[in-house]
């Protein structure tokens, strides 16, 4: 590790700037209850540094190996982490990828400082994530750790960005990817799976076909089969507003027993999503009609059906004083729509379009 201490903090804090100048994330600590300030830099820190840096690194290391002074074997272990961060050329800092609760996988980043946590907020932000839909963040508190979280959600975003974004959000999703994945190699096979698996997923988004997909679901304890016939996304203005309005064509039908299938209905659902809110949230809402088959309360649940089959998520329906049946999509239902090659570009289009930064 690189190491500096002082008793003056300003020297401190100049080193530690230079360091994170060079791609590397540095933070100045306290010597306990001392007077004397520090920053240090570890192997994995200094790997995913600039190239320039890990050039020359590597090669103090291997002077230091030939000479005799250092352990050719350690030395070895130190080379190899410096090679696999070269080949990233993005200076990510370390982040934890494991297993958190539940044995699902964990994507964090921690530190003290938090102008750290705020620039890996803003880089995310970039590549065109939201904080509550794809990361999380704390700042820190006192002498704790913060952190930003990547979520599942994040994670498969940033997979399919790293195939079908544009300019610079690809580049970065790409490296970001590729990092994650060797963080997860490095914890062993079983998170090594977990995050294959979550960014095979992303990278799939937009593959699949409305027409013809088809998926039995259960609503209000109702089993219902559902079978999409095409669809289109539309960005509309209203009141000055961009909408986004997404109409499927699908056909429903109830399950009784083992294998039939009653009261199919074919009809044309419309979706409308805006951003409201403060946090410039999406939400989506329609509305049961009462002049379609079986009324309004049939309306809704085959309604509700659709959405569960294509995003996997059940809405939430809202009934009214006056009769109004109202169902309510939220950001993760949107997420799973963009699976359809049908509406996956309009639906990012319209993201990008209303987006604040």
């Amino acid at each position: 590790m690189l190491q500096f201490r002082s008793a003056d903090r300003g020297r401190v804090e100049l080193a530690a700037r230079l360091l994170r100048l060079a791609g590397v994330s540095a933070e100045v600590k306290k010597e306990g209850g001392r007077d004397v300030w520090y920053v240090i830099a570890t192997t994995d820190m200094l790997a995913v540094g600039r190239e320039e840096l890990g050039k020359a690194i590597a090669e103090v290391v291997k002077t230091a190996r030939d000479n005799g002074w250092v352990d050719e074997k350690k030395a070895e272990g130190w080379l190899k982490k410096l090679e696999r961060g070269l080949t990233l050329k993005e200076g990510w800092p370390r982040y934890h990828v494991g297993l958190g609760h539940h044995n699902s996988l964990e994507v964090r980043y921690g530190s003290t400082n938090p102008d750290s946590i705020e620039r890996e907020a803003q880089r995310f932000r970039e590549m065109g994530l939201e904080e509550g839909v794809h990361f999380t963040v704390k700042m820190p508190e006192g002498e704790g750790r913060g952190y930003v979280s990547v979520l599942k959600e994040g994670l498969a975003y940033v997979s399919w960005l790293s195939e079908n974004g544009k300019g610079e959000r690809r580049k970065l999703a790409a490296r970001f990817v590729k990092y994650i994945l060797q963080r997860a190699e490095e914890a062993g096979k079983e998170v090594y799976e977990k995050a294959q698996k979550i960014i095979e997923e992303g990278m799939s988004r937009s593959s699949l076909k409305l027409e013809g997909f088809e998926k039995e679901v259960e609503v209000n304890g109702r089993r219902h089969v559902v079978k999409a016939r095409g669809g289109e996304a539309v960005e509309e203005k209203q009141n000055g507003k961009k909408l986004l309005r997404l109409k499927i064509t699908a056909e429903v039908g109830r399950v009784e027993g083992e294998h039939t299938i009653v009261d199919r209905v074919v009809r044309e659902y419309t979706i409308t999503f805006g951003r409201r809110g403060a946090d410039n949230a999406a939400r989506g809402r329609t509305y049961a009609s009462a002049e379609a088959p079986g009324g309004r309360r049939a309306d809704a649940e085959r309604l509700a059906a659709v959405i569960k089959a294509l995003t996997g998520k059940e809405p939430r329906i809202r009934r009214k004083s006056d009769g109004t049946i109202e169902i309510i999509c939220g950001r993760k239902h949107l997420e799973g729509f963009r699976r359809f090659a049908e509406l996956a570009d309009a639906i990012e289009r319209w993201l990008e379009e209303t987006s604040r930064r």
